[in-house]
């Protein structure tokens, strides 16, 4: 570890350069490099000089399997270039003292690892809940200083959670354990903390992808070793830009929403005789609907028949990417978004049909692609963003589009990061 100048000195001088080209492109260097410069300064004033640590974690965009991780399916991520970084020191005493850009300031007692209700939903319950896991699991902890600043933006569909849940086990990581902790057991602390602790019954997708790097297919199947396969892809070199616009609503408070997901399909799945839908058929399903309607709902019926397709679509996205079969993958992409509204239900409340800005951005995407490229929800649903592949050729007009209805720089190029969570300096 360097002291706080000694990395100011090395970044200002321009030794940081090939580091923080693994992570971001040519034309943003000198904007990291001002950001990394600030959250050095600002860890000088929060904490005083100290030897410290920078880490960076992706976001990730889901590009296929929605909502089919928490019933053991297939999924298809990437990580992507925005992402959230800290500087972390060792506080050398019982202290944990978290601070983040425009957030109160997280203070706790290493060792006290109780969940608390109050802290549900916030990412003071996420700091708990990994200590606890990474204590419970045998590994070193102590207390530290960090402070923070994030890209991936909170409702995003980003994953801006996974990528701070990630941020802090790895920073835990490599501040304590020589950076020994595999990044599929970093990204399991973190699915704990967030089921356990802030209180979201998430799948293990987010938190893979944003501990991986670069595109990745993710098998469920053993929920506890999920078979994690790369894959090299460029979109940009096919000429397609992989394009999120925000709709201006947020992930926040939606909590019940996603959990009812996982909850409906293993509902259904249960009246089969299966835990999760990753155990059962089409053909079984369809011998049992009215036992399933009866049981769960007939939402739940549509949600289970999303899964089974869903499941196969991701895969199927997986191998056409490793056929460089461009235009089966975007075929599987639009039936993904079709099947997320019509069946997974993710778009927009049934509780509030009068807003429904993924709606609107779907259906002005298509009109505008008129064939070209694809369209799909981004992440979770309900809010949020939604993800585009649009020619190169038309991004100025699609964005000009978009902005018409959601206003100036709602929508986003993303660039997929092949360098995984990590310890930058």
């Amino acid at each position: 570890m360097k002291s706080i100048q000694e990395l100011t000195d090395l970044i200002s001088a321009g030794g940081a350069d090939s580091s923080l080209l693994e992570i971001y492109p040519q034309n943003k260097l000198e904007a990291q490099k001002s950001r990394y410069l600030e959250l050095l300064e600002r860890h000088r004033e929060l904490f005083g000089d100290r030897s410290v640590m920078v880490v960076s974690t992706p976001g990730r965009t889901e590009l296929g399997g929605n909502h089919t991780d928490h019933n053991h399916g297939n999924v298809l991520a990437g990580s992507v270039d925005l992402d959230s970084v800290c500087v972390v020191s060792a506080s050398g005493d019982e202290n944990v003292l978290v601070c983040s850009d425009g957030y109160e300031p997280i203070q706790q007692l290493l060792g006290d690892f109780e969940p608390r209700p109050a802290e549900k939903e916030t990412t003071a319950a996420l700091v708990r809940g990994i200590l606890a896991r990474f204590a419970a699991l045998g590994y070193n902890t102590g207390g530290f200083c960090m402070n923070m600043n994030s890209e991936v933006l909170p409702g995003s569909g980003l994953s801006s959670s996974a990528s701070v849940e990630v941020l802090i086990g790895t920073a835990v990581s490599e501040l304590f354990n020589d950076g020994c902790t595999d990044f599929v057991e970093v990204a399991r602390i973190g699915q704990f903390a967030e089921n356990s602790y802030f209180g979201k019954a998430c799948g293990l997708m987010d938190q893979v992808a944003c501990a991986a790097g670069g595109v990745v297919g993710i098998d469920f199947l053993d929920p506890e070793a999920p078979v994690i396969k790369p894959v090299k892809y460029s979109f940009d070199e096919k000429g397609l830009d992989l394009m999120v616009t925000s709709v201006g609503s947020s992930h926040a408070n939606l909590s019940d929403e996603y959990s009812a997901m996982p909850k409906e399909m293993r509902c259904a799945a249960a009246v089969l005789g299966a835990e999760v839908c990753r155990g059962i058929t089409i053909q079984q399903l369809l011998e049992n609907i009215p036992a399933v309607r009866k049981a769960c709902g007939d939402r739940a019926v549509l949600r289970a028949f999303h899964f089974l397709n869903e499941n196969e679509r991701a895969a199927g996205q997986l191998e056409a990417l490793e056929a460089d079969a461009l235009d089966r993958y975007l075929q599987l992409v639009r039936a993904s978004g079709d099947s997320s509204f019509k069946y997974l239900q993710n778009i927009y409340l049934g509780t509030e049909p009068a807003e429904q800005g993924l709606s609107l951005a779907l259906a002005f995407s298509e009109q505008f692609l008129a064939g070209e490229g694809a369209c799909r929800v981004q992440g979770g649903g309900f809010a949020g963003t939604i993800q585009a592949y649009v020619p190169k050729k038309r991004v100025k007009g699609y964005i000009e589009i978009m902005e018409s209805i959601f206003g100036e720089g709602c929508t986003h190029k993303l660039r997929i990061r092949n360098k995984p969570a990590c310890r930058v300096l």
